[in-house]
């Protein structure tokens, strides 16, 4: 199988050198498997690198993936040194309902993460979440996240969240206190159902955001013929729509995520976080992607698909608190 093609040493490059796959360990995790720790994922990891996906991102708040993750690496380590992948990690939430955010508790959670991930610095650090936080106190985070780059801990400083309204306020505000992010990443905003994310890149780009990512091209479950997870916030219009389009691609032989992944592959432009917990997946997502970029996948099917989900197309969900700051400026 053809390997994705980019740089074999990530500490050379910056953010251009990020695979257009990026392996997501949030499957590592109970939300995701009853079990998490029996998953390969040293062999779910070996065959990322050698297929050229040569990234993951985790989380503090992912239970845990950074030990999981961390333990596959050093199994690793004589193949694939350090410098030759990224590792993107999150801080600032480490519970359903617990965001800490003061600058000490960053800091904590970082020097965390680089003991369960077996590392001495980050590629990229996101604050996690941010819509649930209070904009001073996002700030605060990100400060620190700043600080961190300085002392060389942190490559690139980014925030995390599904908002998308959100998160380009918060990067323009963060460029306007502390200088531009690095990065930004929200999810389940770039997907067969919805492409809202495509709406906001002019206002990253005019906060100084030098790579924007997408996450979830599955929407976290949804978009497949299988039980979406019960964790899951879509309406039941929407799951009920979703699987209509499921029986729809099943009719013509196709599984509703391979549609959904080809999707991305040929319309985003950018590095997309797929969550992979097995070698079939893994390679299932490169099969995908090389059928797209060699020409071999029209978007017919797609077309039909979202012509099922009518008016759901581009539905979101409530995520966060409410920002004044941010609806004071839209007034």
């Amino acid at each position: 199988m053809k390997p994705l093609t980019g740089p074999t040493d990530a500490s050379k490059t910056g953010l251009e050198g990020l695979p257009d796959i990026i392996l997501g360990a949030g499957v590592f995790n109970t939300q995701y498997h009853d079990n998490p720790e029996s998953l390969p994922a040293d062999q779910v990891i070996r065959r990322a690198f050698e297929l050229g996906i040569r990234a993951i991102d985790t989380s503090a708040y992912y239970g845990p993936s950074e030990e999981i993750v961390g333990r596959a690496l050093k199994e690793l380590e004589k193949d694939y040194p350090r410098e030759s992948y990224y590792i993107c990690t999150k801080a600032g939430r480490n519970g359903v309902n617990q965001f800490d955010y003061a600058a000490s508790d960053i800091r904590k959670s970082v020097q965390r993460s680089l003991q369960r991930l077996n590392t001495t610095y980050l590629d990229v650090l996101y604050i996690h979440d941010v819509e649930f936080v209070d904009t001073a106190g996002c700030l605060e985070a990100i400060g620190e996240a700043f600080k961190l780059k300085q002392e060389g801990v942190v490559r690139f400083v980014g925030i995390s969240g599904y908002p998308v309204s959100f998160l380009a306020y918060l990067a323009n505000k963060v460029k306007q206190t502390l200088g531009p992010l690095d990065i930004v990443l929200t999810y389940c905003n770039y997907c067969l159902q919805n492409t809202i994310l495509e709406k906001y890149l002019g206002e990253f780009d005019q906060a100084g955001v030098s790579k924007v990512l997408n996450a979830s091209p599955l929407s976290m479950s949804l978009l497949r013929s299988q039980v979406t997870h019960s964790f899951h916030p879509a309406s039941e219009v929407l799951k009920e729509r979703v699987a209509q389009a499921a029986k729809l691609t099943r009719s013509k032989g196709e599984e509703l995520a391979d549609v959904a992944s080809r999707f991305v592959f040929k319309h985003w432009q950018g590095c997309t976080v797929f969550g992979l917990q097995s070698v079939p997946e893994v390679e299932a997502a490169v099969q995908d992607y090389w059928m797209v970029k060699d020409g071999q996948w029209n978007d017919q099917l797609v077309d039909e698909v979202r012509n099922v989900l009518g008016d759901c197309i581009d539905m979101v969900w409530e995520s966060g608190i409410e920002h004044a700051d941010q609806n004071d400026q839209n007034k």
